[in-house]
């Protein structure tokens, strides 16, 4: 059995991973922490009723968000000294089941303060960027980040590419504008409660980018923006799952860097615009699960307000 203290450091270490995003900060996750002292055990698991049944009927970004806590929650025990091991979709019999994460004492990770600094400034940014342009080097670097947690981060360098993906998120906004039911899903996360949801002086006019309400794209991607095309081999739910786990690794590591990070996923909920997104963008190569834009901003991220959390004893199980 774990004894109290090791479940109060288990229970520290699940507070980490739920600062991770989620779409309309729905923060869909449970865990449970279990085994004992020697071999303890995460498990992290779909809050399905939190998923969105307008905007993500598919469950794809709720299954996202989960990736993005499921690294956080990697990062985070690595930082504390914990060797995590994570077993991805463990029982095919619970599919709310998305991982089994088991750890082992080891060192504390040489990054160790860097990404407690990152998890802790991690915030979503709902200013406008700056015109400074972000050197195409600092996108690659990100990518490549990305792309070592079993997704591919796809840098759109090529001016034509990019002003294909501009002309994908007009369209996929278009068709957004009059979905009535999608507005009211939308309207139901702001202001949800004191724990979830995005608080309506953080809401820009327009609408949000679905992770944590980030402004819209109101005149395309600027031309000085980065953009990444997060995407994956095949669409199944491991795949979602491991896009989120890119998902956080490429916000980390562009706070650190100080750059901001707006996700944005209306380009993926419309089945039109997903599907000339993977095959004129990225040549049917593969499934876009998001689209990631990397910027600079004047003012320090630290003024931000943030969006609230759930309590841990909220979200753990048993």
């Amino acid at each position: 059995m774990l004894s109290h203290a090791t479940r109060t450091e288990l229970a520290a270490l699940v507070g980490l991973a739920c600062r991770a995003p989620s779409v309309h900060n729905t923060q869909p996750w449970l865990w449970r922490v279990d085994g004992s002292d020697e071999h303890p055990v995460v498990e992290v698991y779909a809050d399905t009723s939190r998923r969105l049944p307008a905007t993500d009927p598919a469950g794809r970004n709720l299954l996202v968000s989960c990736g993005a806590a499921l690294h956080h929650l990697r990062v985070g025990a690595a930082a504390h000294g914990w060797v995590p091991t994570v077993d991805r979709l463990p029982d095919v019999r619970r599919g709310d089941l998305l991982a089994r994460v088991s750890l082992q004492r080891g060192e504390v990770s040489t990054t160790a303060a860097r990404d407690l600094a990152a998890i802790a400034a991690r915030v979503t940014d709902r200013r406008r960027f700056t015109s400074w342009p972000v050197p195409d080097s600092r996108v690659e670097h990100l990518a490549a980040t990305g792309s070592r947690e079993g997704a591919t981060v796809v840098p759109l360098l090529d001016l034509a590419r990019r002003h294909r993906t501009d002309l994908l998120f007009l369209r996929a906004r278009a068709q957004q504008t009059g979905d009535r039911r999608l507005h009211e899903e939308q309207r139901s996360w702001v202001d949800h409660g004191a724990r979830d949801g995005v608080p309506a002086a953080l809401v820009p006019a327009g609408g949000g980018s679905r992770f944590e309400d980030a402004p819209p794209v109101e005149d395309g991607v600027e031309h000085t923006d980065g953009v990444l095309v997060v995407g994956t081999a095949h669409d199944a739910p491991l795949d979602h799952l491991r896009a989120g786990e890119a998902l956080s690794a490429v916000w980390l590591h562009a706070t650190t860097d100080r750059l901001s990070v707006v996700p944005l996923s209306q380009v993926v909920e419309v089945p039109e615009t997903r599907a000339a997104l993977r095959h004129e963008v990225l040549d049917g190569a593969l499934h876009p699960q998001l689209v990631v834009r990397i910027g600079w901003q004047e003012i320090a991220r630290s003024t931000l307000p943030r969006t609230p959390r759930r309590d841990v004893d909220d979200v753990l199980l048993g």
